[in-house]
């Protein structure tokens, strides 16, 4: 795999890559000790990206004070669209038509 996008599970101890070259992290925020560590570790060898609403007052403190890059979206994207969440008992009909719909609509 080229790139990899998801949140901190990513960083779990029983999940490896070979030849990764773009690490996506969003959520960076829920991020304890250990993975920042392993974080570290991999910045060798794997670009990475981190992403959070809400950052830790290290992080941002290390991005003010040169250690780290931070780029602020400051407007939301053009047409952007509200999340909706919905809470309901499992129905299998209805997940198989959600996915089609996020599908069908390129989502």
């Amino acid at each position: 795999m080229d790139i990899i996008i998801g949140t901190h599970k990513l960083l779990q101890g029983n999940l490896c890559w070979r030849d990764l070259g773009l690490l996506i992290i969003d959520e960076e925020h829920r991020f304890g000790v250990r993975h920042k560590e392993r974080i570290k570790a991999m910045r060798a060898d794997v670009d990475i990206l981190t992403l959070t609403a809400t950052p830790i007052p290290r992080t941002l403190n290390m991005a003010m004070s040169g250690m780290r890059d931070l780029s602020i979206i400051a407007t939301p994207p053009a047409r952007r669209l509200a999340v909706k969440t919905f809470l309901r008992e499992y129905d299998s009909l209805m997940v198989h038509e959600t996915i089609l719909r996020e599908v069908l609509r390129g989502g």
